[in-house]
């Protein structure tokens, strides 16, 4: 008891001991948080645009680069890497379903182009639009970014898992 009273009194006025531990232990739980909103500005310092998210399966990779900045991209550059599946849709894209629905928080809607990776709100899912004749504006279609691929790219994408990660 004597020999545990002495070293609590010993540490206890130790002026260095006290105010390098509590410093030391605070710096784990700070840089775990910064490093999770970091993720979706790793494309540039403090940016989202320009932001390079490539989709693999095998030797076949496509790149998105996002051009926007809205509460949509980045949630979906949070959840980033992840892996699913992409499918063929009604000839005009290909499509994959995120594990959970993005925060949309004002993310505007759009008139969607060929190569455009959209969100499609109602479903969750995202696409790779490849045929949008006749597709007009929409609040429940987000724009998230542009591809440079052609339809046999596309295609080697579909049926089999494909990793999304951020390249830049």
């Amino acid at each position: 008891m004597i020999l545990l009273a002495a070293a609590l009194s010993a540490t206890g006025s130790a002026a260095s001991a006290p105010s390098s531990q509590p410093t030391a232990m605070p710096a784990k739980p700070s840089s775990s948080p910064a490093a999770t909103p970091a993720k979706p500005t790793r494309g540039r310092a403090g940016q989202v645009v320009g932001t390079v998210v490539r989709f693999s399966a095998g030797s076949t990779s496509v790149e998105v680069t996002i051009d926007q900045d809205n509460p949509a991209v980045r949630d979906l550059l949070s959840m980033l890497p992840l892996t699913l599946k992409l499918e063929e849709y009604n000839g005009r894209e290909k499509i994959g379903y995120l594990p959970r629905k993005l925060k949309l928080n004002g993310s505007p809607g759009s008139d969607p182009e060929d190569g455009d990776l959209i969100y499609f709100v109602p479903w969750g899912n995202i696409g790779f639009y490849y045929n949008t004749a006749g597709i007009g504006y929409s609040d429940l279609t987000i724009h998230l970014g542009v591809y440079k691929a052609t339809l046999e790219q596309l295609n080697r994408l579909e049926g089999r898992p494909v990793t999304i990660e951020i390249v830049h």
